[in-house]
């Protein structure tokens, strides 16, 4: 019983956490919010001298950061790989604008920390996933069709539409047994 409350548990953080590339006010949420966590991160992180970098080149980082946007884009592209081009890129502009956005000067290297952060949880949980035998993968499918069963209809219809277009952080083959589930509840 636990351990499908915390399958629900992440399957809800994944449905309310990630929006489709295009609504650009939830996603610059997302974004700030990553910003936040990754403040917090970083100023906790022990500091030792060896982990002296090369100085960049200002010219091509955002200002008051030491961060390319080459990297950035490496990043989403990495992390993202559910997405299609246009949607990662979608990502990429969004999020640069954010940055290059003077009212954001005081917050640059916060949201590209908590940015990255999430891009590599975001990966990682997907690596997981994927190594996750098929057929955990269709007793997840089984479990997630009952709790669709209990959702609002506005909730459902929002679900629908991310595991239609592919927007949910999770292989290929889980969405569609999660979408086969969807349909069948």
């Amino acid at each position: 019983m636990g351990r499908a409350l915390r399958r629900g548990v992440l399957f809800t953080l994944l449905f309310a956490g990630f929006v489709a590339p295009a609504s650009a006010d939830p996603i610059l949420f997302f974004l700030l919010g990553i910003a936040r966590d990754m403040v917090l991160s970083h100023a906790n992180a022990p500091r030792q001298a060896s982990e002296a970098l090369p100085m960049p080149d200002f010219g091509k980082v955002y200002p008051g950061t030491s961060v390319e946007p080459d990297v950035l884009r490496r990043l989403i592209d990495d992390s993202f790989l559910y997405l299609n081009d246009q949607q990662r890129r979608e990502i990429f502009e969004q999020l640069n604008a954010a940055l290059l956005n003077p009212k954001n000067a005081a917050v640059r290297g916060t949201m590209i920390e908590y940015f990255a952060e999430r891009a590599l949880a975001v990966r990682a949980a997907q690596l997981r996933l994927a190594k996750m035998p098929y057929s955990e993968k269709q007793r997840l499918a089984a479990e997630f069709r009952t709790e669709v069963a209990t959702m609002p209809r506005e909730d459902r219809d929002q679900l629908g539409e991310i595991l239609r277009s592919g927007l949910l952080p999770v292989p290929s083959d889980l969405n569609q047994l999660l979408l086969a589930a969807f349909d069948g509840a």
